[in-house]
């Protein structure tokens, strides 16, 4: 006869272990929203000081108080010692009019006075904008009856030009909606307002692919420049043709600056505009720049600073690592500012670099062979990517930091937020290429306008186009 004390003991057992399972499935569930929730809030967290995020995404709140210890903040405004600055006088050739003024009486005895000049004479200059009136040329196509009785009309071919614009407007309306990065819409009201100028919208768009077409051997210049060039800085962002993405890229150099809008940002669309992959490339980590010689790059420390940032804003060891690199990274930027002001020389720099070097790389495998989430990955690539972390401490031409062409894409950041990208393949081709020659033009301290308008000039009498790199004296 089975007792009933063990039906009741297999039947607590059977519970029990009904009750384990849930007691281990709710611990899983806990534990996979713990993670979903620490995802959450690193995502939260994001800013431009701990990611790749811009600065313009920040949002209120999102970067520490510049407060010192005291809880003192500057005034506004000039600081006490400060120079000042000036506005400067214009030389006297570059003066339209000069107003010369005498005193008229002695202060001391009240004698008058000859007008007679002080060559050191105290000036004040006033510039004032005259105003603006466009200069419009009418072509008037006579037809002359001859006595025959035929009428014969005079030719217009190779006299009237074939676009209704100058060449200098046709550059002002490009800089303005390409580079000032004005709406058409913008544009035609200003235009209108100021010049007095009468245009539609339609003549605008009709305009950029005019002066698109004109700029097309200084692009190709530009291209050509950056290929040949010892160091050059490579970024890209997101850009939008009518709502989908595209991939904005820019390589620059000191000397010139080249954009370029790829269908995607994958390898295949990415290394054909790299050419022959020669000289050193400046750049993040991304996957997309594997066809270049890890010998013959430089890795950009302030993405690795960021990447940093967010370890040391984890909980737990993710935390001692990150700042532990903070630390070795503060020292490399201290390190690299004091070569650069002339107080290191670039012996004692590599020597002070070598033992800064071997931490780092020390740390990075700790951190990598602790298998922590999200961090031991990264330390593990960023390993990978140790022959391109110190090119710098050995070539005198190139920065630690990829600084230079993240300032070249943020113009086209702003154009992109504001305009929402392009409408037509056609705006994209405008896009990149009447910024690669305002960029570029600047760098080889070149009026914009002035030489936009040499382009159109150019175009239109079918002569040879100007180079975006000759002297101003040849």
């Amino acid at each position: 006869m089975t007792d009933p004390r063990d039906l009741r003991i297999a039947e607590l057992e059977a519970q029990s272990a009904i009750d384990k399972a849930r007691i281990a499935e709710l611990e899983r569930k806990v534990e996979e929203l713990t993670q979903l929730m620490l995802s959450l809030k690193e995502q939260l967290n994001r800013n431009s000081r701990n990611s790749h995020l811009p600065p313009s995404s920040d949002g209120p709140g999102a970067r520490p108080s510049e407060k010192g210890k005291d809880e003192k903040q500057r005034k506004r405004g000039g600081q006490p010692g400060h120079g000042g600055h000036k506005r400067d006088l214009l030389p006297v050739d570059q003066v339209d009019k000069v107003v010369e003024l005498y005193p008229a009486k002695c202060e001391s005895c009240w004698a008058p006075l000859p007008e007679v000049r002080d060559e050191d004479a105290t000036r004040y200059q006033v510039t004032e904008m005259p105003p603006v009136r466009p200069h419009t040329t009418e072509f008037r196509c006579n037809g002359v009856t001859c006595t025959c009785g035929h009428t014969t009309f005079a030719k217009t071919e190779g006299v009237v030009p074939a676009s209704p614009f100058g060449p200098r407007l046709m550059a002002l309306i490009s800089l303005l909606t390409g580079v000032y990065h004005l709406s058409r819409r913008k544009t035609v009201a200003l235009l209108r307002d100021v010049l007095g100028v009468q245009l539609s919208l339609g003549a605008v768009s009709a305009v950029e692919a005019r002066v698109s077409a004109a700029v097309v051997p200084a692009v190709t210049e530009s291209w050509s420049k950056v290929g040949d060039a010892d160091v050059k800085h490579a970024d890209a962002t997101t850009w939008l043709l009518v709502g989908k993405l595209r991939s904005l890229w820019t390589i620059a150099t000191k000397a010139v600056t080249v954009f370029k809008i790829l269908v995607d940002g994958s390898a295949a669309s990415v290394k054909p505009i790299f050419g022959a992959c020669g000289g050193i490339l400046v750049s993040d980590r991304a996957t997309v720049f594997s066809f270049w010689s890890m010998s013959l790059r430089q890795i950009c420390w302030a993405h690795l600073l960021r990447r940093y940032v967010s370890f040391s804003e984890r909980d737990g060891p993710a935390r001692a690592f990150g700042e532990e690199l903070l630390d070795l990274t503060a020292l490399v930027f201290r390190y690299w500012q004091d070569l650069k002001a002339g107080k290191l020389d670039r012996a004692t720099f590599r020597a002070w670099m070598k033992p800064v070097r071997e931490q780092v790389e020390k740390c990075l495998a700790r951190a990598a062979a602790a298998k922590l989430k999200d961090v031991s990955g990264a330390c593990a690539d960023i390993i990978e990517h140790k022959e391109a972390l110190w090119t710098f401490v050995d070539r005198e031409d190139v920065d630690p930091t990829n600084n230079h062409a993240e300032r070249e894409l943020r113009a086209f950041v702003l154009w992109r937020k504001k305009s929402f990208g392009a409408q037509s393949e056609r705006g994209n081709l405008f896009a990149e290429r009447v910024m690669t020659v305002a960029h570029t033009a600047r760098k080889q301290n070149k009026n914009v306008l002035a030489f936009l308008t040499d382009c159109c000039a150019a175009k239109l009498a079918g002569t040879p186009a100007p180079s975006l790199f000759a002297s101003a004296g040849a």
